[in-house]
């Protein structure tokens, strides 16, 4: 695995989390629906078992919202360097690279959120599953997209 290959990951993860909040945000355009505050949530919650101040009033607030941008581009950045592992280098048909990395992300950000007890799924209706799934599909995509064009040979080398 060479370290241009991670780099290339996490660039992949990084284009894919700018379309998963771009998808969101028009989402929240069209149907005029607020923003999540689960983001926020999750950064009340690791900070409490970090035992982590994050302060009080408008200081706290603030945090919380930047933390939480945060902890999501992170995520999908750490998702695209783990899927350059897992691709070990190489192009990957587009329909499995994108099931694979949106539905990872979708699965660590789901999961994370309810072992810290903020969100059940299982409770979820159909609207709530839609707003999930579609982001995270475009994340998968976008995702999938970049790394396999990021993998392409130069024109010089066939």
């Amino acid at each position: 695995m060479r370290r241009a290959d991670l780099a290339d990951g996490a660039i992949a993860g990084a284009v894919g989390s700018t379309a998963l909040n771009v998808v969101t945000y028009l989402d929240m355009a069209l149907r005029a629906r607020p923003a999540s505050s689960v983001p926020e949530q999750t950064v009340d919650r690791v900070a409490g078992i970090a035992h982590v101040d994050l302060g009080s009033g408008a200081p706290a607030a603030n945090r919380r919202s930047g933390l939480g941008a945060l902890i999501g581009y992170g995520l999908g950045v750490a998702a695209g360097v783990a899927f350059a592992l897992y691709a070990r280098g190489r192009r990957q048909p587009l329909p499995t690279a994108t099931g694979v990395l949106g539905a990872g992300v979708m699965t660590m950000t789901d999961g994370s959120i309810t072992a810290l007890g903020i969100s059940d799924p299982r409770t979820w209706r159909r609207s709530d599953w839609i707003s999930d799934i579609v982001p995270h599909l475009a994340y998968g995509l976008t995702a999938a997209a970049t790394w396999n064009r990021l993998r392409r040979p130069s024109r010089g080398s066939r």
